[in-house]
């Protein structure tokens, strides 16, 4: 990267020996990498110096990886990707329902990191720069965008996680049209990685109590059989 300014990585993680690892190997392939054992060392570090993207592990002295992960996805959209020794698939949902960007379990090639590093960076960077709606309307309901909070027919206000939040969003942009698991998991998290079917599955589950639709009979995010999901609204934007 002659000539441009390196992308800056903060790596966070209590085993001293992965830091210094991936901060090796992270710094020799082009990157600033900054390191931090903890969250109060994290929180340090972000404030201090700009951050393109924060590698994190879950098992963390005091606030742990989700906590950590929740925390930044309620200040910012710097992307995240998990670290864990733990090869738990309901863990990793847990993780990609907060909004990580990806998740890598240990032991793991630091050759697979970087490559998952790559393509999420490229994302970010390609990502155009569009205007969002202030709200979008749909079967009475109300999709508040900028604090991602869902206004029911009644007027009460229910908080989005940020996955719930970009679920549906993707889901109004393409009201009555069926998409895919994979088109939901590309247009949510731009990731290039092994899909998690199952947590498409739970998020929609979780969107369908949000909105009180009957998950025996839903009215508004129908199943299609074989195919997969769609919002089935008239969906007016507000700007």
């Amino acid at each position: 990267m002659q000539g441009m300014e390196k992308e800056h990585l903060l790596v966070v993680d209590d085993d001293d020996e992965i830091r210094t690892l991936l901060q090796d190997y992270l710094e020799k392939n082009g990157f600033r990498v900054s390191t931090a054992a903890d969250g109060a060392a994290m929180r340090r570090v972000l404030a201090a110096d700009p951050v393109k993207l924060v590698v994190l592990d879950v098992m963390l002295p005091g606030e742990d990886g989700l906590a950590l992960c929740r925390a930044l996805r309620a200040e910012s959209e710097i992307p995240v990707v998990m670290l864990t020794a733990l090869n738990d698939e309901t863990d990793r949902i847990v993780g990609l329902e907060l909004g990580a960007d990806d998740y890598v379990t240990k032991p793991f090639s630091p050759r697979e990191l970087l490559a998952r590093i790559r393509v999420i960076l490229r994302r970010t960077r390609h990502t155009p720069v569009t205007t969002e709606p202030r709200l979008s309307h749909f079967s009475g309901w109300q999709l508040q965008h900028a604090g991602r909070q869902l206004i029911s027919p009644d007027g009460l206000a229910i908080p989005l996680s940020l996955a719930e939040y970009r679920l549906l969003k993707v889901l109004l942009e393409h009201a009555n049209r069926v998409l895919s698991r994979d088109q939901l998991l590309d247009y949510t998290r731009g990731r290039e990685a092994v899909p998690f079917d199952r947590s498409v599955d739970m998020l929609v589950s979780r969107l369908r109590q949000r909105l009180s639709d009957d998950p025996r009979n839903p009215a508004l995010i129908r199943t299609v059989r074989n195919e997969g999901y769609m919002l089935c609204s008239a969906v007016q934007l507000e700007r």
